[in-house]
């Protein structure tokens, strides 16, 4: 029987991200993938979903080419396309996790790994032959897979999940979609662009609902221009799949409606893979459909941990992968500081972009915490303007002593720029800090200065 210091189930963002950490600090490492390396993530995921939403913004860049001196011609629109090629960028990203395995010289187990004991894991090779490893430490990376319920199951044909989504090179003429979060809205972004139909239903009040309420409005009024239909704060939404084309059932404003669609996108949430992997056989504990951890993502079975959306929200890869070096590093028997899930920054990839890290201001109501705001629109960036980007805003959320409570940015380059709030947080800087830092002119970023001046009635350029 083969030992291993470290074995990784699972070779996503967290996983693999675990994997290289552990060797770095001398582990004997293994980690154990049934399909290609990189996990949903980049397979799925995040990789080729903003691939596609490349292409979807360019096809609306085409549209101010007038403005800016160029003229052209939109000829055709090719969805089967944007899906092959963000194939192609995914096939050549996840070859470049398998040379990082090679580098780390980390041992690659191709096949299903099932937990037999707390240091036994045995692995059914892709090959078909079933082989036993020894690990001292395990690490669960499993993911997640869709939720589901009544009413609203997928059926892989007309009813689809994301990743069914993101292979299908043939758009339908319609597509109602069931769920407002970043998977519903950005898909809504890309099959809008591309011709599609795309009627939207959330549950909730607004698109986006985990956003600031100022930046879901901000969505809702671009989607309102591209010509995407919403339907928010509905009641008691059904699909069903009539062979043909689907049914969409919903009650707005106290009456229940009836929508036919091509297609249906059901995106209503995740659960993690906790089933079949042997977690019964060695008793680690569950709640609500992920693995319980602490602040180390150890398990309740000490030598064994769990990262990434097995172990439950935020549900985002590069969580998962900070999760993976806290948990490598707690192995070596280093002190990694815990992450604060506060300073995970949530990012959502339609046009224009929305991030943010931290409170909402509707949390900081709820919570009674005492604050200032600082708003800017793009509109009034000097490099917004010159370079067609006015859409969108900056918001701060400062505390009673310049702390940064929350940041919310919606905006062409949003998901880029959220990293120095997220490090503003990080190091518990306060406003004056932010004041004494130079900003180059002229850039998106300098607002980020400004937004924080603002709140504290200091602004220079608005």
């Amino acid at each position: 029987m083969k030992k291993f210091d470290v074995v990784v189930i699972g070779s996503g963002p967290g996983g693999y991200v675990a994997a290289i950490r552990a060797s770095q600090l001398g582990q004997n490492t293994a980690i154990i993938e049934v399909d290609k390396m990189g996990g949903v993530c980049l397979n799925r995921g995040c990789i080729p979903t903003k691939a596609v939403l490349k292409s979807a913004h360019t096809v609306h860049e085409i549209e101010t080419f007038k403005d800016l001196g160029v003229n052209v011609d939109l000829k055709g629109l090719d969805g089967g396309q944007a899906v092959k090629r963000a194939k192609g960028i995914s096939d050549k990203i996840s070859k470049g996790v398998s040379y990082l395995m090679k580098k780390n010289k980390i041992t690659v187990l191709e096949g299903y790994g099932t937990i037999k004991s707390a240091n036994t894991i045995e692995v059914l090779s892709n090959k078909g032959h079933t082989d036993t490893y020894e690990a001292k430490n395990i690490i669960i990376a499993t993911g997640a897979n869709y939720r589901s319920f009544p009413g609203l199951e997928h059926n892989g044909k007309n009813l689809i999940g994301a990743w069914e989504a993101i292979k299908m090179e043939e758009l339908p003429k319609s597509i109602g979609i069931i769920g407002a979060g970043a998977i519903g809205v950005e898909f809504a972004y890309f099959w809008n662009a591309f011709g599609v139909d795309v009627h939207i239903f959330e549950l909730q009040k607004n698109l986006l609902p985990i956003e600031d309420t100022d930046s879901s409005k901000e969505i809702e009024k671009a989607y309102k221009k591209y010509g995407i239909k919403m339907s928010l704060g509905v009641e008691k939404v059904s699909a069903k799949d009539n062979g043909k084309d689907i049914t969409i059932t919903a009650v707005e404003k106290g009456k229940e409606v009836e929508y036919k669609f091509d297609k249906g996108l059901i995106a209503v949430g995740m659960t993690g893979n906790i089933g079949n992997i042997g977690l019964e056989n060695v008793g680690v504990a569950t709640d609500r459909g992920f693995i319980q951890v602490n602040s180390m993502y150890q398990t309740n079975v000490p030598n064994i941990y769990a990262i990434g959306d097995v172990a439950g929200p935020p549900l985002l890869a590069h969580a998962a992968s900070h999760e993976g070096v806290v948990a490598a590093e707690h192995i070596a028997g280093l002190h990694p500081h815990a992450i604060d899930p506060m300073n995970i920054p949530g990012c959502t990839y339609c046009q224009p972009q929305v991030a943010s890290v931290g409170y909402t201001e509707r949390r900081l109501k709820e919570e009674g915490i005492e604050y200032t705001v600082g708003k800017l629109p793009f509109s009034a960036n000097g490099k917004a303007v010159a370079s067609n980007e006015t859409d969108g805003f900056v918001k701060t959320l400062l505390g009673k002593h310049g702390e940064l409570l929350g940041a919310h940015i919606v905006g062409a380059q949003a998901t880029e720029l959220i990293h120095e709030y997220t490090l503003f947080r990080q190091m518990e800087g306060i406003d004056e800090e932010i004041f004494a830092t130079v900003h180059p002119h002229p850039t998106l970023g300098e607002f980020l200065a400004e937004s924080v001046m603002a709140a504290k009635g200091r602004a220079l350029n608005f």
